[in-house]
């Protein structure tokens, strides 16, 4: 049982939204708590800093609220720690009384059709952590195609679509990296082409991130009127759900619309499902099922098949979580199995003092926000087991830093970093420039 003389002890493993609410709720409760916040990355925020597009300023305005979090003196940041490779569980439960993962959700699902090994066929989450400046990627992309394919029709693949098709010196604006700026801007791109499989009132992306394509004044998005299709149940959902209705409404007025002279044209197609990718050696087109309502929102194959010449095609059908050593996981939603937030073992007992919240909880599904209550689930488990934890070997905070050694990042370091790339931005009269190599990203912090 805890010692009442002390404060209780937590490692958020992930520092990205649903990390930092769970160290949030955890600071603000009754209970006294040293939070340390760890990170894979030299510097915080997760899917903010590396999975949200450049151009979504009013989404990144999250960090202002994130930051307040980590500059807690309850709360201590060290990134540049991996866990699997620098740490084990075993490891934290020596300094901690009790283990959140919250790491997210970093890799594509998997697209089961022919060709999609070919080169040319890219997963949407590595082209998002090359735009966004992940440091573990590499800094080159391949931009030669004129005619690229984005599959699905969530937010991930309007943003890989309107990056595509957006002219470089539209996002100067932003904080992309230079070696992302040149890459954009010797693209060869002119045609982007979107499929969703099913109706448009089934379209997974919001109203915002919708008309935020043509907002792009060098893009034309282009609507074709014959892939505006109801049925029943597509009408029922656009009379009770507003965001569909508002989907749908500006997808119609798009679709009716007299086309607009410019440079680059960013296609949405409905009722087109990926049945392969063609090519000899590389992508050289892809070839679509069209898809049929069948009165209750779902969709059946006509055998009508439809080919496109496109010599990219990026896939952005959902992203999986990646197995933390020493947890169970479940491969088919990529998640760990858990009950409220408490990690089950493989007989379905709670393991003692190790919770999970966020993606790796749930799945990648919902906005940021939906993590503040997930968090808050977790964080109500951990505190309601107080009395059964199992209280950590070395208490004592300065023990934790000690043994993570020289290596990490702190939040001093990233204040450091963070006020470099602001300078490195003002300098060219832009918000920020990104800071890419992680070896360059540590030696500022510190």
């Amino acid at each position: 049982m805890l010692s009442s003389d002390r404060a209780l002890r937590v490692a958020v493993v992930g520092s990205g939204p649903a990390g930092i609410y769970a160290a949030d709720i955890l600071a603000k409760s009754d209970t006294p708590v040293q939070v340390d916040v760890l990170e894979r990355l030299p510097a915080p925020y997760g899917l903010i800093r590396y999975g949200v597009a450049p151009d979504h300023p009013r989404i990144k305005q999250i960090i202002s609220a994130l930051h307040r979090v980590l500059d807690r003196p309850d709360i201590r940041f060290f990134g540049n720690v991996e866990f699997g490779v620098d740490c084990k569980l075993e490891d934290l439960r020596r300094y901690y009384d009790a283990v959140i993962f919250a790491t997210g959700a970093d890799r594509d699902r998997s697209l089961d059709i022919p060709g999609v090994g070919l080169p040319g066929s890219f997963g949407a989450a590595d082209f998002v952590s090359w735009y966004d400046g992940h440091p573990d990627v590499p800094r080159d992309w391949d931009l030669s195609a004129s005619n690229v394919a984005v599959i699905g029709a969530g937010n991930v693949a309007l943003d890989v679509a309107r990056v595509l098709a957006r002219p470089a010196e539209e996002l100067l604006y932003t904080e992309i990296p230079d070696n992302v700026y040149q890459g954009l801007r010797a693209s060869q791109v002119t045609d982007v082409h979107v499929f969703g499989r099913r109706g448009p009132a089934q379209a997974k992306f919001t109203p915002l991130e919708l008309r935020e394509l043509d907002h792009c004044p060098g893009v034309e998005v282009v609507v074709h009127p014959e892939d505006i299709e109801f049925d029943e149940e597509s009408l029922r959902q656009v009379r009770t759900h507003n965001q569909t209705k508002t989907i749908v409404k500006t997808l119609q007025d798009w679709a009716l619309r007299e086309p607009r002279e410019r440079g680059r044209r960013l296609h949405l197609h409905f009722l087109h499902a990926p049945v392969e990718i063609t090519g000899e050696g590389r992508v050289e087109g892809l070839r679509t099922e069209r898809m049929a309502l069948t009165g209750d929102g779902t969709v059946r194959g006509t055998g009508e098949f439809h080919d496109f010449p496109v010599q990219a095609v990026y896939r952005a059908v959902g992203y999986l979580s990646t197995a933390l050593p020493g947890l169970p996981f479940d491969e088919s939603t990529g998640t760990v199995p858990h009950q409220a937030g408490r990690v089950l073992d493989l007989d379905g007992t709670p393991m003692p003092g190790v919770y999970v919240t966020g993606w790796i909880k749930r799945g990648p599904v919902g906005l940021i926000g939906h993590t503040k209550g997930d968090a808050l689930e977790t964080v109500t488990s951990l505190l309601g087991d107080l009395s059964a934890l199992e209280p950590c070997a070395e208490p004592d905070p300065a023990a934790a830093q000690e043994w993570l050694g020289e290596q990490v990042t702190t939040w001093a370091g990233w204040q450091r970093l963070d006020a470099y790339e602001l300078a490195l931005g003002a300098a060219q009269d832009r918000e920020r420039i990104k800071v890419v190599p992680r070896e360059e990203m540590i030696d500022i912090s510190r």
